[in-house]
């Protein structure tokens, strides 16, 4: 049951990218509509054929798709957000209302995966939210029904190719764990630390986690690597909690996540959305905050994981 809905909701995913190309195809004004459009359309279909295509093909396909990101062939066209004064009319009628279709995919995702973690899981949950959401947005403000494509093909080429980003860094995660990148790590790093140093031990772990989270724009993938390479030979060989020292060293990665624009769902998305001048912005903000946490992560890790 688990794998046929998702499996929906995949294809679901796809026929909106694949919309949002026939959008860009439409679009006159587009500056380069072709390209965009065909951007979109190989993404819809990765996401709808990309069980039952040979693993080469779906490759090949990678490439041309970041062929014409790198080509800056991948852009935003002429279609146009409400204008601001229907934007605040429509906010001051519906109040706080407009929260609530954000507010029921957490809800609806955490319900299912709660009720049914083994059938169902999180991201099913997340696809019956998000499918939620959108029946409540037409419920709440009487929107018609062609506005989910319209504003959905909108909100995707505004973020542009970076929306990629997550799957491709994942990917390369599981890449360089299987190339043994971090026993690479872990014999550079030995030459540095000295042996039976706590501290610089917890030290290279949450930097380390931190860089590569940069670099990856994903903690979870970089988790493996940095782990295998620091982690266990330099922090739970010297007789720390497994528990402890691991949640920590995951989310003092997420510090890093914070500080780079290859977490693009996290930095570079809300920045397209609100259309800020600095595309920046977010990690700006972020910054000291991300710094704060970091240290005090390597604190807790050194008092509590010991």
């Amino acid at each position: 049951m688990k794998d046929i809905l998702l499996e929906i909701l995949y294809i679901l995913a796809g026929l909106v990218s694949i919309t949002t190309a026939l959008y860009a195809l439409k679009d006159e004004k587009h500056p380069s509509r072709i390209g965009t459009a065909l951007f979109w359309g190989i993404f819809g279909f990765i996401f709808i054929l990309g069980k039952v295509l040979p693993s080469v093909v779906v490759g090949v396909l990678l490439l041309v798709m970041g062929t014409l990101a790198a080509m800056n062939k991948v852009t935003f066209g002429s279609l146009k957000n409400a204008d601001e004064a229907f934007r605040e009319k429509s906010e001051k009628v519906l109040g706080n209302k407009l929260f609530i279709p954000a507010l029921s995919i957490g809800i609806t995702a955490f319900a299912i995966a709660q009720a049914f973690p083994q059938k169902l899981g999180g991201l099913v949950g997340l696809g019956a939210g998000a499918i939620l959401s959108i029946i409540l947005c037409l419920a709440i403000t009487k929107s018609e029904p062609k506005n989910i494509g319209y504003d959905g093909s909108r909100l995707l080429q505004q973020v542009g190719a970076a929306c990629i980003l997550p799957q491709l860094l994942t990917a390369l995660g599981a890449l360089f764990n299987a190339a043994g990148v971090g026993e690479v790590i872990s014999t550079g790093i030995g030459g540095v630390i000295p042996e039976g140093n706590i501290l610089a031990g917890v030290i290279a772990y949450c930097v380390g986690m931190a860089i590569f989270t940069m670099i990856m724009g994903n903690a979870f993938a970089a988790f493996a690597v940095i782990t295998a390479g620091i982690g266990m030979p330099f922090v739970f060989a010297q007789g720390a909690n497994p528990a402890i020292a691991g949640i920590l060293g995951l989310t003092a990665g997420y510090c890093g996540t914070l500080m780079t624009p290859m977490a693009a769902n996290f930095n570079i998305v809300p920045a397209a959305i609100l259309e800020t001048k600095n595309k920046n912005r977010v990690i700006i903000s972020q910054v000291p905050f991300s710094i704060a946490l970091f240290i005090t992560h390597i604190v807790l890790m050194y008092v509590w994981a010991f």
